[in-house]
């Protein structure tokens, strides 16, 4: 297969990375003087101190602020709409996502609705989405990550979950890019080690489904195969011992160019399946769902485009050599199930959540509908009936 030679390459945002970065704020300039903090509702950002350090620095800059507190998980319609209206009542210039994905995600959305009329899902492209154009762009965002999983900090896209209509859809353009990033692996340190394998593996997946996505380029190639190649060596080490500074710098490092990835390729319908799933399963943890389907999908698609998997093969560090010819494409879902098990996530299934087996030609359905863009992508375009199989064998 010929190397695809053409992409645009547009990754505007500012971003300070490493250990201690969060200190660092206060010598930057920031794109405000009145900031909405949006945080999640499960109150680790205020137990752990980190929102204190953040007003600190915005109170050192002459920075005002209000905090939104109510993001979920899974972020919904409701509370975009919400934080954006109390942007524009406070009078707010920019906003600060702060947490985990679901937080910069929403801000991302909050800032877009703080200056456009109507409902958000006037502007989703998708589903029951009008797709109308952003007329007014957005206030400025600022990212600062507390996870590493959805390199949202260096990519324009939002998922957001229209609660109405079990609608779960990636939305961005070039308004939804921050301003300024901050990835500080020091705030990743508290991240229990079930959630820091789903996160793990959110940026794993971003990265293999930019790798073989028809729109990959010799940019996006690189990020993606370093991002691969850095979480399979210390993805592990973080579930296993998350105080390991070193080991949560190398997964934060993978998430950013897994962003980087996502800013220059695209996901493929893998993950459109896996939001169909957490679109009426919100408990669901995004990651979780992505490795629920995993092995189903990358067999299927192994025997479509097998170069591209022998070479995420060789990066997870598979003695290619000592494999024949026909072997080596599934290699890759052996080490990567090989991963999944040594970060204790090899066993999780559909049904511990509440999903039946009699549900998977609707989600097929909803995957399709909602998210048909990314099965565009996919260098095998897949039937519906295929698409249902793939859930079905994945089906525990």
């Amino acid at each position: 297969m010929k190397e695809n030679l053409n992409f645009s390459y547009y990754i505007p945002p500012k971003i300070l990375f490493g250990p201690g970065s969060l200190n660092k704020l206060r010598e930057e300039s920031l794109p405000g003087k009145k900031a909405l903090i949006v945080i999640s509702s499960g109150g680790s950002m205020r137990k752990l101190g980190y929102l204190d350090r953040l007003t600190d620095i915005l109170k050192s800059k002459n920075i005002e602020y209000v905090v939104f507190d109510k993001i979920l998980p899974n972020p919904i319609k409701k509370h975009v709409m919400e934080g954006a209206k109390i942007a524009r009542e406070e009078k707010c210039d920019f906003v600060i996502g702060f947490g985990g994905g679901s937080s910069i995600d929403s801000a991302k959305s909050i800032a877009v609705m703080a200056k456009n009329d109507g409902d958000y899902w006037d502007y989703i492209i998708g589903g029951t989405g009008k797709g109308k154009p952003i007329k007014n762009g957005a206030l400025p965002i600022v990212a600062i990550t507390t996870t590493a999983g959805t390199g949202t900090e260096a990519d324009p896209w939002t998922v957001i979950t229209n609660e109405e209509t079990n609608e779960k859809i990636g939305y961005g353009n070039q308004y939804t890019f921050p301003t300024l990033s901050v990835v500080d692996p020091e705030l990743m340190l508290s991240v229990p080690p079930h959630l820091t394998a789903y996160q793990g593996f959110d940026a794993f997946f971003h990265s293999v489904e930019g790798y073989i996505a028809d729109i990959a380029n010799p940019v996006s190639d690189l990020y993606a195969l370093k991002s691969v190649e850095l979480i399979t060596k210390y993805l592990p080490i973080c579930v296993k011992d998350g105080s390991n500074l070193e080991a949560r710098t190398y997964v934060a490092l993978a998430n950013t160019l897994a962003g980087f990835v996502e800013s220059t390729s695209s996901c493929t319908s893998e993950h459109s399946l896996e939001h169909a799933l957490s679109a009426y399963y919100p408990e669901l943890p995004h990651g979780a769902g992505l490795i629920m389907v995993s092995e189903a999908f990358h067999t299927f698609f192994t025997e479509k485009i097998p170069e591209r998997y022998i070479n995420l093969a060789k990066v997870m560090g598979v003695d290619l050599e000592s494999l024949s010819q026909e072997e080596r494409p599934y290699a890759f879902v052996k080490a990567m199930k090989k991963l999944q098990e040594e970060c204790g996530v090899g066993d999780l299934k559909m049904s511990d959540y509440g999903i039946k087996r009699d549900e998977l030609e609707k989600l097929a359905e909803n995957a399709r509908s909602t998210m048909g863009g990314l099965f565009e992508r996919d260098r095998y375009k897949l039937s519906f009936e295929e698409t249902v199989e793939i859930l079905r064998r994945a089906y525990r």
